[in-house]
């Protein structure tokens, strides 16, 4: 950082092994869809000379976005690390996708990064997700930067998109949001658009042209200063406000010159602590060239601003038990505390667990204890074992390159850990300790499935568990009450991916079905009905006969049951017959074929014969009888409620309320939040709310984020409850 003249790449294209945490950086890319960040991945990895001038590896695959799915696709769809070497540092690069459906990969690269790049594009600006992410970041102090791309469009405007980024990113200061360089302009093409052929560094007032495919250092002409003498003043004003040093802005206003060092230093301080967000601009390389337009600029600011694994706390560490533990922060010879932040299955070597190492040291071949969170509400198998680590390594593209160890604030990919699933902890195996998880977003958008075949049958599960085991955003459901298998994913793009890794990786071809909800029966009003099982066939015949009354309970009563038989009219060891008999016809329902739930069957009378009644006689009578019930009475068909909170842009408020209207919702209230954002709480059913998660992505432009839950059953309106009784009959 600091326009340094000249820096020379480190060792290309070698998977290097970090002695010592300073000499690591660990940064994510983040930015939506199209800003760029696989593009400047690879220009950043042409620069360090980690890829050839065609931007790829040995084998001749990217080092971002290899994997067939991202070919077919045409866009990312996972966290993809590229390591790099850059003047004495390993830089691990996360690139992340930047659709919303993917944002638990968004996630995992935030929790193995120490410092993030927000990558804009000139063309589109900044989306309300991408300031979502900011604030996220913000929150916990993480050091930002912001990288403005595709400088190349006809109607892109470098001095536009930086004041739209410190108005986005900058609404506490935005003097803190300012450019380091500003781009220089080539001639005019025939369409009048003058390329970005350079930078002019607002420090120290140099020229950095990459018109011929090499970065070139030269003194700005005579009347190029004057162009940016207003924008430097500014920075180092930006950058004095941010300085530790309480007199420096005393000796600047009383027109000292503070000197290049001293504000060089100020700077990388103040975005090593998350104080001061630099702009920069990048542009990838012509064809033919080395170096890409701005990279060795960022590869500066990542080496020189960006702080080292040293100054990032862990998150909070516990034994699996819940004791409390205090791990020193990033020591290659303290306890070992991993974590896998990332999980991929190889058809070649299996369970690849890429892993962020925050204390201790990970060597292949040790046995390591894997500390699981306990998700099986999302599918996941507990799990709490030792296993032994396979092979380190680096990834680049689709090759694995051999690492010989991986200390505290690294980063390295693990093979053969067969049970570790995304988000586990790593530790030693006399000394097991579980890292708290990172937030992850609830996925709410239901995918029912079967397999297409009896053999994808066998190997459906067994598939399932793999996903899930990767990707901690999909929840699997075995729903006991509709008998659907439910893979439940953030979105549309996000189901389609789990669908096609289903094939291509585990080979299970499945097919998609609507998605069912649970629905239940009650009786409306109070009935009696009378169950008479006789007959006689050869030998011993059946015989039972049982009167009962059904009456309505309240919302979450369940089903009760009440025995008022006098006389011994049904003999004592055959009333809990009855109460099986009903329960049973109760399970199956009396109308359309759903649970009955939330009454009182009181069993008054009945007879029995001394040699044909039997238990299954009574048990059939008790079905009898409530079927009767049912008969003679108006049936409820009870739909379930949820409750639905959407976290919505006051611009989008009225909008999320007249669409949960239209949903047959009620809104039951809202709440003014910080961030010019309003809570709105409402009671939706669940049928209605099937497809929320795209509807509302679409409504809010990816602004908005909802939860649910179940609320309770409710009465569904008499049209829509016999258009459902109809499909119930047409199915029969």
């Amino acid at each position: 950082m600091g326009d340094k003249a000249n820096a020379h790449p480190g060792a290309a294209g070698r998977a290097t092994a970090a002695d010592h945490p300073a000499s690591v950086r660990n940064v994510v890319l983040v930015g939506h869809s199209g800003s760029g960040k696989t593009t400047l991945v690879e220009a950043l990895a042409l620069t360090a000379g980690a890829v050839n001038r065609a931007g790829r590896v040995e084998d001749g695959t990217a080092v971002s976005d290899y994997d067939e799915i991202e070919h077919r696709q045409q866009r990312s769809v996972q966290l993809s690390l590229v390591p790099v070497t850059w003047d004495g540092y390993k830089i691990n690069i996360l690139d992340t996708p930047g659709y919303a459906d993917f944002v638990g990969e968004l996630r995992a690269g935030l929790r193995a990064a120490d410092a993030a790049l927000f990558v804009v594009s000139a063309a589109d600006g900044v989306d309300g997700s991408t300031r979502m992410v900011w604030e996220e970041c913000a929150a916990v102090g993480m050091p930002r930067a912001i990288v403005i791309t595709h400088l190349e469009a006809a109607r892109a405007d470098f001095d536009t998109m930086t004041r739209t980024c410190a108005e986005a990113f900058g609404a506490d200061d935005p003097d803190a949001v300012l450019p380091l360089y500003l781009p220089l302009h080539g001639e005019p093409g025939p369409d009048g658009h003058a390329p970005v052929t350079g930078l002019i560094g607002l420090l120290s007032q140099r020229l950095f042209d990459y018109s011929s495919g090499e970065r070139e250092e030269s003194e700005p002409g005579d009347g190029q200063l004057p162009l940016i003498e207003a924008a430097r003043n500014r920075l180092i004003e930006g950058i004095i406000a941010e300085s530790e040093d309480e007199t420096l802005m005393d000796r600047y206003l009383g027109g000292e010159e503070i000197d290049f060092k001293t504000l060089a230093q100020d700077l990388e301080r103040a975005v090593a602590r998350g104080a001061f967000f630099p702009v920069l601009a990048a542009a990838p390389a012509a064809e033919g060239a080395r170096q890409g337009l701005g990279t060795v600029e960022l590869l500066e600011l990542v080496t020189g601003g960006f702080p080292t694994p040293l100054e990032r706390a862990a998150p909070a560490v516990t034994t699996p038990d819940g004791v409390a533990r205090e791990v020193r922060a990033c020591d290659p010879d303290g306890p070992l505390v991993a974590e896998v932040v990332k999980t991929a299955s190889d058809p070649y070597v299996g369970r690849v667990s890429l892993v962020r190492v925050f204390s201790g040291t990970l060597r292949p071949d040790a046995t390591v204890h894997v500390s699981g969170h306990g998700l099986t509400d999302r599918g996941h198998e507990d799990h709490d074992v030792d296993e032994r680590v396979g092979a380190l390594s680096a990834p680049f593209g689709k090759q694995q390159r051999a690492l010989t160890h991986c200390i505290a604030g690294d980063l390295a990919c693990v093979a053969k850990l067969n049970r570790a699933e995304t988000g586990d902890t790593l530790s030693a195996k006399d000394d097991p300790l579980l890292m708290e998880p990172w937030q992850m977003p609830d996925p709410l958008l239901p995918l029912a499935i079967q397999a297409h075949s009896k053999a994808d049958e066998d190997k459906l599960s067994q598939g399932l568990g793999r996903l899930v085991a990767e990707d901690p955003t999909m929840r699997l459901e075995q729903n006991q009450h509709t008998h659907q298998v439910v893979l439940w994913c953030l979105g549309e793009a996000h189901a389609d991916v789990a669908l096609e890794r289903l094939r291509s990786r585990y080979g299970v071809q499945v097919d998609v079905v609507p998605h069912k909800v649970s629905l239940r029966e009650t009786f409306a009003a109070r009935s009696a009905g009378r169950g008479r099982h006789v007959k006689q066939s050869g030998g011993h015949g059946q015989y039972a006969i049982c009167e009962i009354e059904v009456e309505p309970l309240p919302n979450g009563s369940g089903i009760e049951f009440v025995d008022k038989v006098v006389g011994g009219a049904v003999p004592r060891q055959f009333i809990p017959s009855v109460e099986k008999g009903v329960r049973a016809q109760a399970a199956r329902g009396v109308a359309a074929g759903h649970p009955l739930i939330d009454v009182r069957i009181t069993l008054l009378d009945g007879k029995a014969h001394s040699v044909d009644s039997s238990d299954a006689a009574f048990q059939t009578a008790g079905a009898l009888a409530l079927r009767e019930a049912a008969a003679e009475a108006r049936i409820h068909l009870l739909e379930p409620v949820a409750e639905v909170t959407v976290m919505v842009g006051d611009d989008y408020v009225g909008a999320v309320m007249s669409d949960l209207s239209g949903r047959r919702g009620r809104v039951v209230g809202t709440e003014q939040t910080s961030g010019g954002r309003t809570l709105v709480r409402a009671e939706v059913p669940e049928m209605e709310i099937g497809r929320y998660a795209v509807d509302l992505r679409s409504l809010s432009h990816g602004t908005a984020r909802f939860r649910r839950s179940y609320a309770r059953h409710e009465p569904m309106p008499p049209q829509i409850a016999e258009r459902m009784r109809e499909r119930t009959r047409d199915a029969s």
